[in-house]
């Protein structure tokens, strides 16, 4: 296919300036796959055609748009007027009134959604629990009692750091109902870590377990909490699941089991209305530098972006069973295990641990044995399948699988391939979505059936969704001229605020091009419009006066038949500005050595040009990542500049401090 039609965003007033400080963009991708027939006449926006003309018509009346695409939620009092926006300050469905505990169970029990399985939950240890929506909804009943009988109020923040096991989503559900911001924590965090989000927001109740189950391992979940509140003297109750049963240290008067707690209320708790802007829950990201964010979503708008996206963008049907590996403790499983499956009335399968525990098949094991239709996982992952081996594929039966998912990071267009052929047998459309904790929900995503498929691309903006490629002047680049990527008006799922600082949110996110959103990520748009995510701005390297994204390298190096993955940083170079640095892991039964490492300098300058010819190549057992999955390059920057490898920044996210400890004895 030489063309795609595609809708694009209205123009702004002039190109790219000549001298702008543009993304060099020279990774080139021709492979194209169309939608099958077959997926296209099912799918609820079967052709491209059926995109643009929605996609046209979100731009040209959005409150039109939205405020027909609101009537599918449910509400207690419909708004009176879509949108007020005051930039950068935006209200949606303003003088609604809503519940979002209401529109993931409540309004499914008048039928036979009431019976389906809402959760289903698969322990580490191969334990098996299924709620249906009837059953979820009593337990998320007694949960919001138990909040109330320890003075939790409308407005009141509670703390939820739990391992991946159902009552995490009760838990969000239970303070959606009764009005209670949540906020998230990941259980893999430090105590220091809890403690700053705890004491950030002003939490009054801390939900927790007394652990979970991690690579065989019960973790002490919590004794971090024990020791955070240590310095976190407001928190006054802690109500602690019982998934290990492990001896944990229970303070009186403070500390709670919680199933004692719900056998002494009633298991009926009627759910208030909430004005459209409510807050729903704080999420916290670290970032690079600074004291962790707090996003602020709000009820009605949040809602209504999870609830559409996951309808076309999985092409959600009631009788799927939809597998989404993300953590709660992240914007994913908010989105995209919670409120957006939920909301839906679908099935949303939970998995509490590891992907290589016991052995390296476990998610194909639980596709097998589950029967999984969506499978939405992160491209880290994709590549240490990829580096594990095809053969713990084999014996399972995919076959179930119609649609998969890629989340978290750009994916590289070989990774790409090999979930398309390998994984999905070369029937499943990927959904790669771009968005973001601030952004609420996929903000440029293919829409499967209708969109067709460029590896490696995120294709093209949801309906509603402005985006645009500019230079540092705010005008749009050329084709194939990388920039910053921006959103050009409001959107209804959109962060409202840094919770307690609207100060550095309008600085953070509203000063760097004038009336845009600046998203932080580099992009460009072929010539189709399609959006290539070139990695994050902060990290484009500057080479030679050539400005280079580190995704494009990454995935000419993953290109390569022996690497699994890939991580590109700049190290100061005299003469260029910087030096290409490439920390590689390799495929499993790959050696390492000086020819390989040549090898794979003449790969990049083929694949892109010389200009990105890696000056160093170093050979990893693995690299370093967050808990989410996302490579570290700030700390991969500490070791490419330091002749010690000596790591100076904040590692408390970080998944494995083994890694970098291996990074320091690596071969230079």
């Amino acid at each position: 296919m030489s063309t795609v039609p595609v809708a694009k965003p209205a123009p702004s007033s002039s190109v790219a300036a000549k001298n702008a400080h543009n993304i060099d963009s020279m990774l080139k991708e021709k492979r194209v796959f169309k939608p099958s027939a077959k997926f296209a006449a099912a799918a609820r926006i079967g052709s491209f055609k059926k995109y643009e003309k929605m996609y046209k018509a979100s731009l040209k009346d959005p409150d039109q748009f939205w405020g027909k695409a609101a009537k599918e939620l449910t509400w207690f009092r419909t708004w009176k007027k879509v949108c007020v926006w005051k930039p950068p300050f935006a209200e949606w469905f303003v003088g609604g009134k809503i519940n979002a505990s209401v529109n993931c169970l409540d309004r499914h029990l008048d039928g036979p959604l009431r019976n389906k399985a809402a959760i289903i939950f698969e322990g580490e240890p191969g334990d098996v629990t299924t709620l249906t929506y009837q059953q979820l909804h009593r337990e998320v009943c007694l949960v919001a009692n138990v909040l109330k009988k320890h003075g939790v109020k409308a407005g009141d923040r509670v703390m939820i750091y739990l391992p991946m096991i159902p009552e995490a989503v009760i838990a969000m559900l239970a303070c959606a109902r009764i009005g209670a911001p949540h906020s998230v924590v990941f259980s893999g965090f430090s105590a220091e870590a809890l403690k700053e989000r705890i004491n950030d927001c002003g939490a009054k109740v801390v939900i927790t377990s007394d652990g979970g189950f991690r690579r065989g391992v019960a973790l002490k979940v919590k004794r971090n909490v024990d020791e955070a509140l240590l310095g976190a003297p407001k928190v006054k109750s802690v109500l602690v699941v019982q998934r290990t049963k492990q001896d944990v240290t229970m303070t009186p008067g403070r500390d709670y089991w919680l199933h004692e707690e719900t056998q002494q209320v009633s298991s009926v708790c009627k759910a208030e209305p909430f004005d459209s802007e409510h807050p729903l829950f704080i999420l916290y990201t670290s970032g690079s530098t600074g004291k962790p964010k707090g996003i602020l979503h709000t009820t009605a708008g949040y809602l209504l972006g999870c609830h559409l996206t996951t309808k076309y963008y999985f092409d959600l049907r009631p009788e799927d069973v939809y597998f989404c590996t993300a953590d709660v403790g992240w914007i994913t499983g908010h989105s995209y295990v919670a409120y957006g499956v939920l909301s839906n009335g679908g099935t949303s399968l939970i998995y509490e641990g590891a992907p290589n525990h016991p052995e390296p098949d476990r998610f194909w094991r639980i596709i097998d044995r589950h029967k999984v239709n969506i499978f939405y996982t992160a491209p880290t992952a994709i590549r240490s399948f990829i580096k594990w081996g095809d053969e713990w594929l084999a014996p399972h039966d995919l076959s179930s699988l119609r649609l998969l998912g890629s989340v978290g990071e750009p994916i590289n267009p070989e990774a790409w391939m090999w979930y398309y052929e390998k994984v999905g047998g070369k029937r499943c459309p990927i959904v790669d979505t771009w968005w973001q904790t601030e952004t609420g929900c996929h903000m440029i995503a293919p829409m499967p059936g209708a969109t067709p498929l460029k590896p490696g691309s995120a294709t093209l903006p949801f309906f509603g969704v402005d985006a645009a490629v500019v230079d540092d002047n705010g005008n749009e680049t050329e084709p194939n001229v990388g920039g910053k990527l921006v959103i050009r008006r409001p959107w209804p799922s959109m962060l409202r605020t840094i919770y307690g600082d609207a100060a550095r949110y309008r600085k953070t996110y509203w000063s760097e091009i004038k009336g845009c959103y600046f998203a932080g990520d580099g992009a460009r748009r072929d010539k189709d419009g399609y959006f290539w995510i070139v990695g994050r701005i902060d990290d484009v390297l500057n080479v030679a006066g050539h400005r280079l994204g580190t995704s494009e390298v990454e995935s000419a190096l993953v290109s390569h038949p022996d690497i699994a993955e890939a991580a590109v940083v700049g190290r100061p170079d005299e003469l260029k500005g910087q030096a290409v640095v490439a920390f590689v892991t390799l495929k499993n039964g790959v050696q390492a050595g000086p020819g390989l490492k040549e090898a794979l300098r003449a790969h990049v300058a083929k694949e892109i040009g010389p200009i990105a010819k890696p000056d160093e190549i170093r050979f990893a057992e693995g690299l370093p990542k967050t808990r989410s999955g996302k490579i570290m390059r700030r700390l991969l920057k500490e070791v490419a500049a330091s002749p010690t490898g000596e790591i100076k920044g904040d590692t408390t996210t970080l998944e494995d401090l083994n890694v970098i400890a291996k990074l320091k004895q690596a071969e230079d």
